[in-house]
């Protein structure tokens, strides 16, 4: 069977004809898979949802327990027939619960990785490398001068600033989902033992990590606590709160964001960052041409970022290319809204 008769762009995503559904559709269907709780993956107001436990957990966190008409939680390694068509879940190393979907119909595999990073990191199960015929992959950092490093780095680079600058505090700028909670944990792998303070943004999501199991140490509101007693701390905030009123409530802060983006020294002027942390979760170039290389696929989809430049070098190794040109996937939760009351002086 042709890869195109088994997932095809539409204008709600990628659909399955065979087996009657779509994969991270941008509005409602009558049946969902979701690859991973990103609000540009996972909405709300599908008829039936199949994704994994932890997504449907970040569903239900964020949209409430009628986020759809039903769910159904599958495991990774579990396969589930749907119509003529058989689906498995492996992890994708994204974020927590995250996963990549292989379709196979008849004698063909193609998979959808949804998001993915290949680095390591201690908040999610590691990236797994799926053979398959055609490989449905990301491009959000798909320019060779995004090479993000080792991301111990810069973690150590934000403890430094902490150390040098005991009397101020230090605003960590990170998406609420995944980031944050793996900042925390690098953080702890680094050595740092004290209390990290989390904007109430980030405290639904990151409990919910230490209830799954995830490590991350002492944690506390920010809210409430007097400004004097935030110097020398480390605060956990969405992107959009270091720049707003709410961070009057801290001691000459230093603001920070955790982004792979942070790569560009002009996009971090442009938003006041002082200290900027290239930490991503999202594969870079490296990890995605090794990636692509390691699926032994020899035909390439490529969605959401730097189509050209991944289309090119696929191009380029005598594999088949082309860009999918999906519309409604960008930064995570760049928008993420800020609660109320969350946003006023201490």
């Amino acid at each position: 069977m042709r890869p195109q008769d088994i997932l095809m762009p539409v204008a709600a995503g990628l659909a399955c004809k065979p087996g009657g559904f779509h994969i991270d559709p941008v509005r409602p269907v009558e049946r969902a898979l979701i690859t991973h709780g990103h609000s540009d993956h996972a909405r709300p107001g599908h008829g039936a949802v199949l994704a994994t436990r932890e997504t449907l957990d970040m569903m239900r966190l964020r949209y409430g327990d009628d986020f759809a008409g039903s769910t159904q939680a599958i495991a990774y390694g579990e396969a589930i027939k749907l119509g003529d068509v058989c689906v498995k879940f492996y992890p994708a190393g994204h974020v927590l619960g995250s996963a990549q979907i292989a379709v196979t119909c008849q004698d063909t595999c193609v998979v959808a990785s949804g998001d993915y990073k290949d680095a390591p990191d201690p908040t999610c199960a590691p990236f797994e490398v799926v053979p398959c015929d055609v490989f449905i992959t990301e491009a959000t950092f798909g320019l060779p001068v995004f090479r993000h490093g080792d991301a111990a780095l810069q973690v150590r680079k934000l403890l430094d600033s902490v150390a040098l600058f005991p009397e101020r505090a230090h605003l960590v700028g990170a998406y609420s989902l995944g980031k944050a909670q793996r900042v925390i944990a690098l953080l702890r792998e680094a050595g740092y033992d004290a209390p990290i303070y989390l904007h109430g943004a980030m405290e639904k999501i990151t409990h919910y990590y230490v209830s799954r199991g995830v490590a991350l140490g002492e944690l506390r509101a920010v809210k409430g606590v007097k400004k004097a007693d935030l110097a020398g701390t480390i605060t956990l905030a969405p992107p959009s709160a270091t720049s707003d009123v709410w961070t009057r409530r801290f001691p000459d802060p230093v603001t920070a964001f955790a982004s792979g983006w942070m790569r560009v020294r002009a996009r971090a002027r442009q938003g006041g960052v002082e200290l900027p942390l290239v930490i991503s979760d999202h594969a870079d170039w490296d990890g995605l041409t090794a990636t692509i290389g390691a699926t032994g696929a020899g035909e390439i989809w490529v969605t959401h970022g730097q189509e050209d430049a991944l289309v090119h070098w696929c191009k380029t190794k005598g594999l088949a290319a082309r860009p999918l040109d999906l519309v409604g996937y960008g930064d995570e939760d760049e928008g993420e809204i800020v609660p109320p009351g969350e946003d006023s002086e201490a």
